[in-house]
């Protein structure tokens, strides 16, 4: 694919990861710690989400014609809907269907926007890294898919408590409410992100398989540059964990402004993790 198709798939691939890890995250948190769902911020992840994933198959069509012409060839896009590609982005409209739903229905509305919420993340492992790349050696894909999916729902937790968090350290009257989510999401936190480092670490070995490819390759290289941004992410949420969040429950007025500059730090960290995915998914050879 010529530079600026591949390109355009990786930003497509990059919006998609960040709207569908933002949506799910947004659901997962409001549930979890029983916060005010977030419509806005539901609607606009999963409306960037469900316009890359469309985005992103019918750049396959320019994949297999090579021009333009793929993005509004019928042929070609139905035989790309017989695919995983086309299983993957039913599961990515079906999720934000019931996500979206879910939003504006009483009582059931939860059901509804936890389950679109799975679908969602359930979409990378249809079509994804790991269903792509791994061979199904006596169940080995099922169990790194069963691990992806994990470590997806983690990751959007993540992201899903940034923006609430941020706006609640922000203001100076809902300075408590701040530390407690933070004093809560770490404690959360203490074992989900262990387990989402463990799971990741173990999908990297399945996918890169020695050392060497891990050095000596351009897939192995991009995947440090992702490890030292996870690394710079760690290194913030402790920094609030341990001083911005404890100087919150103990008064200090300028701690907000803060914990509210950490996040979105954080924020970016985000971002160039789901670049360099994004990179990884779609641009890089994978080592043989």
């Amino acid at each position: 694919m010529a530079g600026g198709w591949a390109l355009a798939t990786v930003l497509s691939k990059w919006a998609l990861y960040v709207g569908a890890l933002g949506a799910a995250g947004s659901v997962l948190c409001a549930m979890v710690f029983s916060l005010r769902m977030p419509r806005v911020h539901v609607i606009g992840f999963t409306l960037l989400a469900g316009a890359a994933a469309v985005m992103g198959f019918l750049l396959k069509g320019v994949a297999l014609t090579g021009d333009a012409s793929g993005m509004v060839d019928g042929e070609m896009l139905s035989l790309l809907w017989t695919t995983q590609s086309g299983s993957a982005l039913r599961w990515h409209l079906g999720g934000s269907a019931l996500l979206l739903a879910g939003l504006f229905l009483p009582r059931i509305g939860a059901i509804f926007c936890l389950i679109g919420s799975a679908a969602v993340l359930g979409a990378f492992l249809v079509a994804g890294h790991v269903a792509d790349h791994v061979a199904d050696r006596d169940g080995l894909l099922l169990l790194l898919l069963v691990v992806l999916f994990l470590h997806l729902a983690v990751a959007a937790l993540w992201i899903g408590i940034l923006t609430p968090l941020r706006g609640l350290a922000r203001t100076p009257d809902t300075h408590g409410t701040a530390a407690d989510l933070g004093v809560r999401f770490g404690r959360l936190a203490s074992i989900a992100v262990p387990a989402m480092i463990l799971a990741g670490g173990a999908m990297a070995y399945a996918l890169v398989g020695s050392l060497n490819a891990f050095f000596g390759t351009g897939y192995g290289r991009m995947l440090m540059v992702k490890l030292a941004a996870v690394a710079a992410l760690l290194g913030l949420a402790a920094l609030n964990k341990v001083r911005f969040v404890p100087a919150l429950e103990r008064g200090d007025t300028s701690a907000g402004d803060k914990l509210a500059r950490s996040i979105a730090w954080e924020w970016g960290a985000v971002l160039l993790i789901l670049l360099a995915t994004a990179l990884l998914t779609t641009s890089l050879t994978m080592p043989m």
